[in-house]
């Protein structure tokens, strides 16, 4: 999996701004490569995100999830994994304290996946 630099930069930066609070949105781009972030109303808390896909609109290429973990564990709870069963291949987690080395990609069951930063 590959992840745009700059989409990188944003996760990190709104996960920081939105700390202690949890938030979530869904990845967009093509075949194995993260260009864009979806925002959909979600209701984000400090242990939990809950995402309103029902508003996603028609003909968006989903490849995966993000949300942000505001503890430094980077590991998918079980309710993550519910969540990654649900949209795409890919899903980022990125944990306190939102750096560059805070973060994980995994696939659909919780795997860890190698994802390569790209610009």
């Amino acid at each position: 999996m590959k992840i745009k630099r700059p989409l990188l930069e944003m996760l990190l930066a709104v996960s920081k701004e939105s700390h202690p609070h949890e938030i979530v949105a869904l990845l967009a781009g093509k075949k194995n490569v993260a260009e864009e972030l979806i925002v959909l109303p979600f209701e984000g808390g400090m242990t939990s995100a809950i995402i309103h896909t029902e508003m996603l609109p028609l003909g968006m290429k989903v490849i995966g999830t993000f949300h942000s973990h505001p503890s430094p564990n980077p590991v998918p709870s079980r309710a993550d994994l519910e969540m990654f069963s649900r949209f795409g291949r890919y899903h980022i987690i990125v944990a306190y304290p939102y750096t560059t080395e805070s973060w994980r990609c995994y696939d659909r069951y919780g795997n860890p996946v190698d994802a390569e930063v790209v610009d």
